[in-house]
């Protein structure tokens, strides 16, 4: 059975529907170029000798010469920058935020809700800062002295200075400490709970309850790890908290020696300040401050089960995305391969001439097959 003639003119108007494409991507400053890649070594700062390479994946047009990820969607983020970083750590949400502008550069499970264990204690001691002086004492009751540990042993019904209980708490995470101030402030830990949740909500950490002035597991009480970046962020701003849990130890006016939990100071670069946690419900929980240069950043995380690991991965990686930010951005570009590719002078004129070739053989091929009836275009 003779074929059809228009068939054989099917594979030209293949072609003129590929050269109205290319009209609309270049009317739309879309180019094309290779897979951008960085040197990232592993686990260590942009010093190092050694590393794996990770791609940066962007898309266009981008009339604001902004970079966007490879899904298409938001300005570029640190996990489309540094792909393999979740798989790296072990916390079930993570997030680092710029401590200057606040923006966040890295968010695994952000608002993923968890018990936050002792990381709360920060509302504790920046409510206790702003109820309390120094000199005024608390008293502890039968149940604050009965809290489990971590605690410094508070004699039950003998008074303390606030600021003792307050460095107590923020430094050595003391239970006993934190439950004498909520009852000081509040009359109850309860009454003192309620407190907290509204001043996260004043900070603007909208996802955080508060069941404990301690952060023992409670029935209902959440955090997540933006809210507690959040929270942290702000309470640096009170310079009697900053200088508070930056101590890496302390002696109260009683004698006791309070040590810093927050290894992060010694073991980190530019670490300046940080909460830590941990309950069986809650897993490890941190959320501290980091100062290189003139560059900040907060880290938080919550459910890990090597916090100190991902800690520094996630800190060291923070300010390299920073880093990164600071940077230039390139033009704007389509992902067409995560291969290696060959340099051009003119992508653009290298895709028209090639085009232009495809247009002429297609168009005597199609008038042969019309003059000969050839088959050699089937029918699709």
């Amino acid at each position: 059975m003779p074929k059809p003639k228009h068939v054989a003119f099917m594979p030209l108007f293949m072609v003129i529907f590929t050269m109205i494409f290319v009209s609309a991507a270049r009317s739309a400053d879309i180019s094309v170029i290779s897979t951008v890649a960085k040197q990232r070594p592993e686990g260590q700062s942009s010093k190092g000798t050694s590393g794996s390479r990770e791609a940066l994946f962007v898309i266009a047009p981008d009339p604001d010469n902004k970079i966007r990820t490879g899904e298409g969607a938001g300005t570029l983020s640190a996990s489309s920058a540094l792909p393999s970083l979740t798989r790296k750590i072990s916390a079930k949400s993570a997030i680092i935020q710029d401590g200057i502008s606040g923006k966040v550069l890295y968010a695994h499970n952000p608002d993923l809700e968890r018990q936050p264990a002792s990381t709360i204690k920060v509302l504790t001691g920046l409510l206790t800062l702003e109820n309390l002086n120094d000199k005024d004492w608390v008293y502890t009751s039968s149940r604050a002295a009965r809290m489990p540990r971590s605690k410094i042993y508070l004699n039950r019904g003998k008074s303390y200075y606030a600021r003792d209980l307050v460095e107590s708490l923020l430094i050595s995470s003391a239970n006993d400490a934190g439950v004498a101030l909520g009852e000081k402030i509040a009359g109850s830990e309860w009454s003192f709970a309620r407190m907290m949740t509204e001043k996260a909500r004043e900070l603007g950490a909208c996802n955080t309850i508060c069941k404990s002035a301690t952060g023992l597991t409670r029935s209902g009480q959440k955090s997540t790890v933006r809210d507690l970046a959040t929270i942290f962020d702000k309470a640096m701003e009170d310079p009697d908290f900053a200088d508070i849990i930056g101590k890496r130890k302390s002696y109260t006016s009683f004698g006791k020696l309070l040590r810093n939990h927050n290894k992060a100071l010694w073991r980190i670069e530019g670490a300046v300040a940080g909460k830590t946690g941990y309950t069986n419900a809650a897993r490890q929980t941190y959320v501290g401050q980091f100062k290189r240069g003139d560059r900040e950043i907060i880290v938080a995380i919550m459910g890990s089960e090597s916090m100190w690991h991902d800690i520094s991965r996630l800190v060291e990686a923070g300010f390299s995305i920073w880093g990164d930010e600071l940077a230039p951005a390139p033009a704007p570009a389509v992902l067409v391969s995560n291969k290696k590719q060959k340099p051009s002078k003119s992508v653009e004129d290298s895709t028209e001439k090639a085009i232009a070739r495809l247009a002429s053989e297609l168009r005597r091929e199609a008038s042969s097959s019309v003059i000969s009836g050839s088959k050699k275009y089937p029918y699709m």
